[in-house]
C-alpha cells in the first residue's frame, strides 16, 4: 500500500511524515521546506505474526508495509507553478490514497500561509489545485485521442467521456464523485491516475490538549469530520508534535507515554486502521520455520488471487489452500493438532479469504 501525504505548508505534514517513518525529513516553520518528495516505508504493526513467529521459532517475521510519500506544501496556484509548482503532484499520482493533513490547532508562533486557521478553506484550496492538475492531464489526453477519434469508435467514445469528465471537474467536483456509465468508462478513468479520483484520509492535526477526547471539543475537527462524512472520506485526529516524540521511544516507553496522555493508540495505528477501512483491505498470513509473514489483499479476494500475491506461479498452478484461523492455530499449538481437531479446511478456487487466515497453498506448475 502506498499513501501520499499532502497539505498546505506549515500544517504539520513533514512532522507527521517524520514521526510515521522516523525518516528525518526536514521540517521547519517556513513554507516549501520539503523540496524533494520524501519516501519512507513503515511496517504495519501486527501482533498475530509476532505470536506465530514465536510458535514456529521462525527465522524471520515479515510484516505488511505501507510506503509514504511526502511532497512539498501546496499553495493556491500550485497547479500553475506557484510556490514550487505542481511538479510534486506527479510524485503522488501512483499512490493508492491521499493523506490530507489539515491544521486544526491555533498557534501564533506557527505561520499559516493564509493568515488564519480555517480547515474547510484549506481543504478547498488543495482540492482546487488537484482538480486543475487533473484537468491538465485530461486536456493532454483529449488532444492526443481527438486526432484519432474519426477512425475508431472506442476512441471517439473516450473523447466524449473525457469532455464530460472535464466539465465535471470544471464545476469544482472531484473525479471520485463522477458516475461512469459502463465498464468502458470505468476502464478509461482508471488509466488516467487522477489525483481527485483517489480516496482521501484527513489527518486533523490538533494541539496536545485536544488529543485525549479525540478532538471532540475542537470546532475545526468537527468541521473536517462533517466534510469527510459528506464526501466518503476517513478522518483521524493526531498531534504531529506528540507523534514525533512517540516515534523516539521504544515499545514499552511508547505504551506508558500513550497511557499518560489517555490514548489507546498512536497516530500511526489510527492511520493504518483508517487506510485499511478506506481501501477495503485486510491481511492473510503465512507461517513456517523459515518465515511468518502478513500479506495485504482486498476484502473479498479469492484463494488463487491471494496466492498470486506471494508468487504468480502460485496463482497459475493453484490446486488447494489449507486454511486455519490464526487463533485456532495458536490455541492448538501446531498445524497438526489443529488438523486433528478439524479446524483446518482444504479450500478450492472459490474460497474467499478471511482476515487472519493462515494459509498453506498447494500448487503445481
Amino acid at each position: 500500500m502506498k499513501l501520499g501525504i499532502l497539505g498546505l505548508p506549515n500544517v504539520g505534514k513533514s512532522t507527521l511524515f517524520n514521526s510515521l517513518t522516523k525518516a528525518g525529513a526536514e521540517s521547519a516553520n517556513y513554507p516549501f521546506c520539503t523540496i524533494d518528495p520524501n519516501v519512507g516505508v513503515v511496517a504495519v504493526p501486527d501482533e498475530r505474526i509476532k505470536l506465530l513467529g514465536e510458535l514456529y521459532h521462525t527465522k524471520k517475521v515479515t510484516p505488511a508495509v505501507i510506503e509514504f510519500v511526502d511532497i512539498a506544501g501546496l499553495v493556491k496556484g500550485a497547479s500553475k507553478g506557484e510556490g514550487l509548482g505542481n511538479q510534486f503532484l506527479a510524485n503522488i499520482r501512483e499512490v493508492d490514497a491521499l493523506v490530507h493533513v489539515v491544521r486544526c490547532f491555533e498557534d501564533s508562533n506557527v505561520v499559516h500561509v493564509d493568515g488564519s486557521v480555517d480547515p474547510l478553506r484549506d481543504i478547498e484550496t488543495i482540492n482546487l489545485e488537484l482538480i486543475f492538475a487533473d484537468i491538465e492531464v485530461l486536456e493532454r489526453r483529449l488532444a492526443k485521442q481527438g486526432r484519432a477519434a474519426n477512425n475508431d469508435k472506442k476512441i471517439a467514445k473516450e473523447v466524449e467521456f473525457i469532455k464530460r469528465l472535464i466539465a465535471h471537474l470544471e464545476a469544482g467536483k472531484l473525479a471520485i464523485s463522477f458516475e461512469c456509465g459502463d465498464e468502458d468508462e470505468e476502464g478509461f478513468i482508471a488509466t488516467y491516475n487522477l489525483l481527485t479520483a483517489k480516496p482521501v484520509i484527513f489527518a486533523a492535526n490538533v494541539g496536545e490538549d485536544d488529543l485525549a477526547d479525540d478532538g471532540a471539543g475542537n470546532a475545526h475537527v468537527k468541521a473536517v469530520r462533517d466534510y469527510a462524512a459528506a464526501n466518503g472520506s476517513e478522518v483521524f485526529v493526531i498531534c504531529a508534535q506528540i507523534e514525533q516524540e512517540i516515534a523516539e521511544l521504544d515499545d514499552d516507553e511508547k505504551a506508558m507515554f500513550l497511557e499518560d496522555l489517555g490514548l489507546k493508540e498512536s497516530g500511526l495505528d489510527k492511520l493504518i486502521s483508517a487506510s485499511y477501512r478506506l481501501l477495503n483491505l485486510m491481511s492473510f498470513l503465512t507461517a513456517g520455520e523459515d518465515e511468518c509473514r502478513a500479506w495485504t489483499i482486498k476484502i473479498g479476494t479469492k484463494a488463487p488471487q491471494a496466492a498470486g500475491k506471494i508468487h504468480t506461479d502460485f496463482e497459475r498452478g493453484f490446486i488447494k489452500a489449507e486454511v486455519v484461523n490464526y487463533k485456532d492455530l495458536l490455541e492448538q499449538g501446531s498445524l497438526a493438532a489443529a488438523r486433528e481437531k478439524g479446524l483446518v479446511g482444504m479450500e478450492g478456487k472459490d474460497y474467499v479469504v478471511k482476515d487472519g487466515d493462515v494459509i498453506l497453498f498447494r500448487f503445481n506448475v
